[in-house]
Formats: C-alpha cells, sequence, structure tokens
C-alpha cells in the first residue's frame, strides 16, 4: 500500500486527456514539489479519507465539481487502482456500504469475485497455499466494474467515463513512488520476475522503481479510457474479457521461469454471467446507534455486529472484553458464513440480542480456553449456557493482508464506505499484457479442504468469504461515524476496536484510528501491536491472554484504517492512519461554510 508522503501531482481535471503510446514504458521523471499528507482534516462541503493523497484529491476533485459520494467513491476507488496496484483495480472485487441522505437509507453493493463455473469444492485441494497464490487458478471473475457501473446508475450522478478521467490522468502523468511502493514491489520481485508484462511494468531495468521517481502507468491509462468509452460490456463478455480470460488460461511466464504456474477455468461465459448485487446491510443497536455493514458473503457486518451485541450484554466493557466477544464472533463466523446463495446462514439469529446474551456469559473474568467452540444460533436461548471449548481448532486460514478503504461524504450528506481488494499484495501477479491491470487471487479466499461442512468451499459462481468490514453508524437516523480497513481477517478486529475506542472508551476518532491496536480471532495467541503489548501486555496476561507480535509486512502494525465522523453545524471530521503504512491523506471541500 503507498502511504508515505508524496507528491502533488497537481489538481486534477476532467478534460484534456491524450493517452500515450501503448508501448510505453515506465519512466523515470524529475518530480514536482513536495505536498504533505495530513491525516485528519475538518470542514465542510464534503470531505474525503483515503490511505494516498493523489486517490484523495481526485475523490475531492469530483466533489468539487458537483458529483456526489458515489461519483467520488468510484473514481477515488479507480484512482487508488492505478496508485495502489498491489490492493486495487478494475480486475478485483469489493463491498460498499452507502447511506443516501435523501432517502435515509443505508443500501450495500456486492462486487465480490466469483469463482468460474468450471470450479469444484475440490478444485484447490491439495495445492500449496504459496503455489495458488500465483496463478491462473486463483484469479476470480472480477466485480469492480460492474460493480462501479450498479453503483453509478442507481445512486451517481456521472457517468463511468466521467469518473475515470481522474484516475486516467493520474496514470498518464505518474505518480511519485514512496518507500510503501518500493518495499512492497521489492517484497514481491521474485514472482513478478517470473511474468514478463509484470516484470516490464513494475521492475523496469530489473528493479523496483526508486523512491522518488514519478511512476506511470499509460496501458492502463489507455484501458481506463477505452473502458469509458466502450462501457462494462467490454469486459464482461467483449474484447477485454477475452484478453483477460486468455492471460488466465495461458499465464505469461517468462521462459526459464522454474515456478509451478497453473492455468485458471475462466472462461468469457464466466464474465458475460457476472452481477454485481444490491444487498440489505446488516444492522444492529449499539448504544442507541444504528451500525450498518456488509451481509454475506462478506463475514464483516455480520461478526463487528455480533461482537457489538455481545459487548451490549456484558456489565463492563474494557479490552479483556472486547478480545473475548471477538473470540466468540469469529468462532461463529467460520462456523456458520459463507454464500448466502450456497449455504444457509443463520443471519437473523447471529445478531440477535438472545443469542448475544448466551455468547455473553461465556466472558468471565478470565481469558477462555482455546479454541471457543461456535455457538448455536437456532432461535432457542437460555438465559446463560455453557459451552467447553472445540477439541481442537483448524489452522487460521491464510488471508491476504492488503485491500484498501476510502470514505467519502458530499455536501447533501450521502454518505460511501467502500473496501476495495485484489487479495495478496500484489493479486495473483500478473499483469495482462497490454493493460497495465494486474489480476486478483481471489479465490485464495476459499477454504482449500478437505473440510467436509465448512460454509466458504469453492463452487462454481460462488463468492468466497470477505473479511470486508465498511462500516457506517447512525445516530437518530443520520449518519454519525463512517469507518473502514483493510488488512486480511484483521480488518474485522480493527473496525470493531476503533468502534469501542470511540463510543465506549470517549476517545476522538482521531485517538480511536490511531491507538495501538490487538487482533483476538479465535486464536490461541492475540497478535498485537508492540505498543499496545507495551502498554496493555502484563494486564492482559494476568487475565490468560498470550500475546504475539503482529507478522510482516509490514511487521508490527494491523490494519490501515480511514473514517469520517460528522460533528455539529454540518462540519466533517475526515480521519486517516498517522503513521501505519506511512500514514494516509484526510481532504475536506472547504474549511468554511
Amino acid at each position: 500500500m503507498r502511504s508515505v508522503v508524496v507528491t502533488s501531482l497537481g489538481v486534477l481535471t476532467l478534460a484534456g486527456l491524450l493517452a500515450p503510446p501503448a508501448e510505453a514504458a515506465p519512466a523515470v521523471h524529475t518530480p514536482p514539489p513536495k505536498e504533505v499528507k495530513r491525516p485528519v482534516a475538518e470542514g465542510y462541503g464534503g470531505a474525503v479519507a483515503t490511505v494516498d493523497l493523489d486517490a484523495s484529491k481526485a475523490a475531492l476533485t469530483v466533489l468539487r465539481q458537483g458529483g456526489n459520494a458515489m461519483d467520488a467513491a468510484v473514481a477515488g476507488a479507480a484512482a487508488l487502482g492505478v496508485t495502489e496496484p498491489y490492493s486495487a483495480g478494475l480486475a478485483g472485487g469489493g463491498f460498499l456500504v452507502y447511506y443516501d441522505a435523501r432517502h435515509r437509507k443505508v443500501t450495500t453493493i456486492d462486487g465480490r469475485e466469483t469463482a468460474p463455473r468450471a470450479m469444484t469444492s475440490t478444485a484447490l485441494e491439495g495445492i500449496p497455499f504459496a503455489e495458488a497464490v500465483s496463478s491462473g487458478l486463483s484469479v476470480g471473475v472480477p466485480g469492480s466494474v460492474a460493480q462501479w457501473d450498479l453503483a453509478l446508475r442507481k445512486y451517481g450522478t456521472m457517468s463511468l467515463r466521467q469518473a475515470l478521467r481522474p484516475a486516467i490522468e493520474i496514470a498518464d502523468k505518474g505518480f511519485v513512488v514512496d518507500q510503501t511502493f518500493y518495499d512492497q514491489t521489492q517484497q514481491n520481485a521474485d514472482r513478478f520476475a517470473d511474468f514478463t508484462p509484470t516484470a516490464a511494468l513494475y521492475l523496469p531495468g530489473g528493479q523496483p522503481p526508486p523512491v522518488g521517481s514519478v511512476f506511470r502507468n499509460p496501458d492502463l491509462a489507455r484501458t481506463y479510457r477505452e473502458l469509458g468509452i466502450r462501457g462494462p460490456a467490454w469486459l464482461y463478455g467483449g474484447d477485454l474479457g477475452r484478453e483477460i480470460v486468455n492471460t488466465v488460461k495461458k499465464p505469461p511466464v517468462r521462459a526459464g521461469a522454474t515456478r509451478n504456474v497453473r492455468s485458471g477455468l475462466m472462461e468469457v461465459s464466466d464474465l458475460r454471467a457476472y452481477r454485481a448485487l444490491e444487498r440489505p446491510p446488516t444492522k444492529v443497536t449499539y448504544k442507541g446507534l444504528d451500525v450498518y455493514g456488509m451481509a454475506p458473503p462478506s463475514s464483516g457486518g455480520s461478526t463487528v455486529g455480533e461482537a457489538l451485541n455481545i459487548l451490549e450484554a456484558l456489565p463492563k466493557i474494557g479490552l479483556h472484553e472486547y478480545l473475548e466477544a471477538s473470540r466468540l464472533a469469529f468462532a461463529d463466523r467460520n462456523a456458520y458464513v459463507g454464500d448466502p446463495a450456497y449455504t444457509r446462514v443463520p443471519l437473523g439469529d447471529l445478531l440477535s440480542d438472545g443469542f448475544a446474551k448466551e455468547r455473553a456469559c461465556l466472558i468471565g473474568p478470565r481469558a477462555m480456553p482455546h479454541p471457543a467452540a461456535p455457538g448455536s444460533p437456532d432461535g432457542s436461548y437460555s438465559a446463560c449456557a455453557s459451552a467447553a471449548p472445540a477439541a481442537s481448532a483448524p489452522e487460521e486460514k491464510k488471508e491476504g493482508p492488503e485491500t484498501t478503504h476510502l470514505v467519502v461524504t458530499d455536501r447533501w450528506g450521502d454518505v460511501a464506505a467502500y473496501n476495495i481488494t485484489i487479495e495478496q499484495t500484489g493479486g495473483s501477479g500478473i499483469v495482462v499484457p497490454g493493460r497495465g491491470i494486474l489480476l486478483n487471487n481471489e479465490l485464495t479466499d476459499f477454504t482449500f479442504g478437505p473440510a467436509p461442512g465448512d460454509p466458504n468451499l469453492p463452487a462454481p459462481g460462488k463468492r468466497p468469504r470477505s473479511s470486508m468490514a465498511p462500516t457506517i453508524v447512525l445516530k437518530d437516523g443520520r449518519p454519525l461515524l463512517a469507518v473502514g480497513s483493510p488488512g486480511g481477517a484483521t480488518i474485522i478486529t480493527t473496525v470493531l476496536q476503533i468502534l469501542v475506542n470511540r463510543l465506549d472508551f470517549g476517545m476522538s476518532l482521531p485517538d480511536a484510528v490511531a491507538a495501538p491496536r490487538a487482533s483476538q480471532r479465535n486464536t490461541a495467541a492475540t497478535q498485537a501491536e508492540p505498543a499496545f503489548t507495551q502498554r496493555y501486555g502484563a494486564e492482559l496476561t494476568a487475565l490468560g491472554h498470550t500475546l504475539t507480535d503482529v507478522p510482516g509486512p509490514p511487521a508490527g502494525e494491523i490494519g490501515a484504517a480511514t473514517g469520517l465522523e460528522f460533528l455539529r453545524d454540518g462540519k466533517v471530521q475526515a480521519v486517516a492512519e498517522p503513521a501505519r503504512r506511512g500514514g494516509g491523506s484526510a481532504l475536506v471541500v472547504g474549511t468554511h461554510r
């Protein structure tokens, strides 16, 4: 994720965009004067927070030109596909939670990738995870473009062509390489080098682009430009779709590479069949506030919501209770949540007060034995049920640490919280020749098996379970907070901890985002940032918790959140990380009414 102090590329415009030759290679240019990213901004007329200054400016440009929050969210996401290409892109997917101020309604749009029709429940069995990551077999049917199209048609005011223009300009002119972009390229250099178009784009001269250089992606600019002209059908069954399918089925591996790269199962018919879906959000009431999230196949809304319900059922709330509520909610997530088109997800019961109270009475003064067993969300709840620990716990499924998140609001009060991903840092590592886009490896989010009865086994057309948790909180029917984060399964605990910090511990939103984090996901040890362990480790260890360092890269960090808080008299506070992954960028339309 590209998120340290970067250089301004100037004000983005929506006109006068000319494409360089498609075959132009990334070039090193003299960077323009520096502009500092700021993690907090307060003002009026609209606001945005992303991990990246250029993407935040792209969304802000759309707001200043009269676009609404949905227009700006799509523009920001497309820009992140340029500047954060290892986390987002048009060949990925995502989940979007949206508050429509005119109708005072929260809705969600599911742009999750799907498995090809040829994928079966055993398709991933026996394949080493590391081998699946860099392969055509891991590539899911992309959902982002269909999601952008549906979002703009139903809730936006701009065409897709207009919304893509800021991203096109960034791809044409380039962005300044920072340390995070360099580090992520270096971490992926071995596998990038094994795919000829990837190496040509991201390893010019055989090395990552140096920090401070300007990185351009003219092929991506051309692809975005043609997408704007031709529309989504160009991808979903048209020529771009055929290029993607050809790349998935015959990955462009360099001569002499020893990596075992499996071909994929995707067909053009899979692209033609893809649909983004508008779904009802999850909803729980916490401390008198309405908390809305993403329903399955994301587990974000259900797991955050269940944990909040458990906490509200407890006589007191502290860090011990936060960790234990998360432990229990993850036990239920793993047992019951998958794509609702393929498995029965007892969502209503998982989010019911009765189930939460039954689970809450398992939380005592000491950490529970590991692992916590899932509960029985069957509609029949006693005042206090007992549950023994499960006999064994499967190894925690690997889940990519990347993804990115943006929040945006406009002058009318519409709000978007949007998680975008291509899964692993760098996705599959495969760039579509001549297109400048990295393919996702989203199908590694399925359970590899054998695992009879697991709700997240692959199936034809199925959407893998996600942990993305874009969240909007309403007070008296109007927005109070919006928050989300990248981080694989730690997304859920990051969002939950920020909400607890803000609503229970009385922190400001900037402090709630900046506070040190810990993530308990029904594992033997709780992953914790060093500052968390230093501050709270002795106290929690005395209660039976085991804390362990967060693995890298990036070592010692959990999440990279963005958020909004709606203050008095129409003022909005936009918040991004002050330090994690280099810090984020918060901007407002104006500082005065």
